[in-house]
C-alpha cells in the first residue's frame, strides 16, 4: 500500500464523513496483504495528529493489554488530560466507574483474543470526570506483519445529543398516547414534568394553570419542588411583577429570570425562593390557539445562570405538550357538561339528576337524614312564546334559572327537566314543614317577579308541588312522582301556588 493511498484515506477531500474513514482505517488494518512497510504507513497515519486531531470523534490504540498507546487531541480532551501523552499507558479503568470498565475490558480481550471482525455497539458510558455519555464505538483487531494480534483500534463517536433526542421523541410519543387516552390532566402533567426532570440536570419543573374565571395561577404539577414552596405560590396573580411565572402570563411571553435575588420582577418574592435555594426561574406561557392563556411551565435553577439552549428547546417541547393537554382536558370537560347539563340554561339536565338524586337518598339513608323534592311549573308558559316569540320564551327561561340558582345553596340540586319544568333536590333539608314551606315561597316570590325582554315586561308565576323522604316515597322515582302530583293539584287550586304532598299549604297569598 502506497503513501499516496494512505493520504486518500485520511484525506477530507476524498471522504464522506467519518463513517467512511472508520470504514477506509478497518479495511486497511484488517487486510491481510498488508506488508512491513504498508503496516508502518498505517501506523504514521493513525498517529499523524495533524489530521486525525482536525476529528472531534475519539481515535485510539489499544496494545493487547487494553492499554492507552495512542489518542488523538478529542480522546485526550474527554479524559482528565489535556495532552495526549496523559492517556499513554492508561486503561479503561483509569477513566471510567468500574461496572463499565470490567465490561468493556473482557469485550476487548474477547475481540483480540478471536484476531477478527468487527465489533460496533452503542455503550453508556459514566465517565469519572464529566456527565455521562453516549459513545457508538468500533473496534477491530491490529496485527503485525507475522499476522499476530498486538491490540486493536477504535473509534467512538458521541452520540449523546442523537440519544437524547430519541428519548425525548419516545417520551413525546408517549405524553401523546396518554392525551388521546384520556388520561387525567394531573397524571399527564406530572409525567410531563418528570420527564423534563429526567433530561436535564440541577433544575426543578413546574407547570401552573390559569385558574377558570380569575387571574390567578394554580398548582399543576411539581413533582420535586418543595410541598410548602408549591402551597405558597398556589394561587399567585398574574401581573407586570409577580415572579416569572406570574410575569410571563401577563406578558404571554417567555421570562427569563437568571438571578432571582435582585431581578426587579422577584422584588415581592424574592425571600420565598431564596429560602428554598431557587437562584435562577425561567417561564413559558402555555397559549391556546385562539390566544388565551392556559397557564405555565417553568424551570428552576440553584445557581445563578441563564438556561442552555437544550433546557430552552425542552421547555418549548413541554409548554406544547402541556398546552395540548389541558385543551383536551377542557375539551373533555365541555363535552361531559354538554352530555349532563342543559344547552338554554346551563343548569343539570335529567341524566345528572337522576345519577346525583340517587347518591342524596344513599346517603340520607345512611344517615337518616330528611330529602325533599320541589317540581316547578311555569304557569301559562305557552302563552308567553305565543305572543312574544320563542326567542323572548327562551330568554325568561334563562333569566328564571338564574333566579332560581340564586335561592339554592351549593349543596342542593337544582335540574331542568324539560321545557318550562324544574325540579329541586334539598339534600339535608329543614326539620320542619313551615321552615320548608318559607324556603320554598322565597323562590316561588323570586320566579314571580316581572322579567323585561326586548322592551316587553313579562309577569311570570309558577306552581309547585313538594313531597318529602322518606314519608312520601323511598325513591327518586316515587319521590318525583308524588311532587308532581303535588303541583298539578296546585294547579287544578288556581296556579302561582304551593302545594305539599301530603298536606295543603299556601296560595300565592302567603303564608
Amino acid at each position: 500500500m502506497s503513501s499516496a493511498m494512505l493520504r486518500e484515506v485520511v484525506s477530507e477531500d476524498h471522504l464522506d464523513g467519518l463513517d467512511e474513514l472508520r470504514y477506509q482505517l478497518l479495511r486497511i488494518s484488517t487486510s491481510g496483504e498488508l506488508d512491513d512497510d504498508q503496516r508502518e504507513l498505517l501506523k504514521r497515519a493513525l498517529e499523524a495528529a495533524s489530521i486525525l486531531d482536525d476529528f472531534p470523534e475519539y481515535f485510539y490504540i489499544k496494545d493487547r493489554r487494553s492499554r492507552y498507546v495512542y489518542v488523538n487531541a478529542a480522546t485526550a480532551a474527554a479524559s482528565s488530560s489535556y495532552a495526549n501523552g496523559g492517556m499513554l499507558g492508561t486503561t479503561i479503568f483509569d477513566h471510567i466507574r468500574l461496572e463499565k470498565a470490567e465490561e468493556i475490558f473482557m469485550l476487548e480481550q474477547q475481540l483480540m483474543s478471536v484476531g477478527t471482525g468487527v465489533v460496533e455497539r452503542e455503550e453508556f458510558i459514566e465517565v469519572l470526570d464529566r456527565d455521562p455519555v453516549w459513545l457508538l464505538t468500533t473496534k477491530t483487531p491490529l496485527h503485525n506483519a507475522a499476522g499476530e494480534v498486538i491490540g486493536l483500534i477504535g473509534v467512538s463517536r458521541d452520540i449523546t445529543e442523537r440519544k437524547r433526542q430519541e428519548e425525548l421523541r419516545r417520551c413525546h410519543a408517549t405524553l401523546l398516547e396518554m392525551i388521546a387516552r384520556g388520561q387525567p390532566l394531573p397524571k399527564v402533567l406530572d409525567a410531563l414534568t418528570h420527564l423534563v426532570e429526567q433530561q436535564l440536570s440541577d433544575v426543578c419543573a413546574s407547570v401552573l394553570l390559569i385558574e377558570e374565571g380569575s387571574d390567578r395561577l394554580r398548582h399543576g404539577a411539581a413533582p420535586s419542588l418543595p410541598d410548602t414552596y408549591v402551597k405558597l405560590i398556589d394561587g399567585i396573580e398574574i401581573g407586570p411583577r409577580t415572579g416569572s411565572c406570574g410575569t410571563a402570563a401577563w406578558r404571554q411571553s417567555r421570562v427569563v429570570v437568571s438571578d432571582i435575588e435582585n431581578d426587579p420582577l422577584w422584588h415581592s418574592f424574592a425571600d420565598l425562593a431564596l429560602v428554598f435555594g431557587f437562584r435562577a426561574c425561567w417561564s413559558n406561557p402555555i397559549m391556546a390557539p385562539d390566544g388565551e392563556v392556559l397557564g405555565t411551565v417553568a424551570l428552576y435553577a440553584r445557581t445563578v445562570r441563564e438556561p442552555t439552549a437544550v433546557e430552552l428547546e425542552l421547555m418549548a417541547v413541554a409548554t406544547d405538550i402541556a398546552g395540548i393537554a389541558i385543551e383536551r382536558a377542557r375539551s373533555e370537560e365541555r363535552i361531559r357538561h354538554m352530555a349532563h347539563h342543559d344547552a338554554l340554561t346551563g343548569l343539570p339536565n335529567r341524566a345528572l339528576f337522576w345519577t346525583q338524586f340517587n347518591r342524596v337518598l344513599l346517603e340520607a339513608k345512611r344517615t337518616k337524614a330528611k330529602v325533599t323534592v320541589a317540581y316547578i311549573d311555569l304557569d301559562n308558559f305557552k302563552q308567553i312564546n305565543d305572543r312574544f316569540g320563542h326567542a323572548a320564551g327562551d330568554e325568561v327561561l334563562k333569566v328564571l334559572a338564574g333566579r332560581m340558582a340564586a335561592c339554592v345553596r351549593a349543596s342542593d340540586l337544582l335540574v331542568r327537566l324539560g321545557g318550562d319544568e324544574f325540579a329541586i333536590v334539598f339534600p339535608n333539608s329543614f326539620q320542619d314543614e313551615p321552615g320548608i314551606v318559607r324556603r320554598l315561597q322565597e323562590l316561588r316570590m323570586a320566579v314571580s317577579s316581572p322579567v323585561t325582554v326586548e322592551d316587553h315586561t313579562i309577569r311570570p308565576s309558577c306552581s309547585m308541588g313538594a313531597a318529602f323522604f322518606p314519608q312520601d316515597g323511598d325513591t327518586p322515582e316515587a319521590l318525583l312522582a308524588s311532587a308532581d302530583r303535588a303541583m298539578y293539584e296546585a294547579k287544578e287550586l288556581g296556579r302561582d301556588r304551593l302545594r305539599v304532598s301530603h298536606s295543603l299549604l299556601m296560595d300565592g297569598s302567603g303564608i
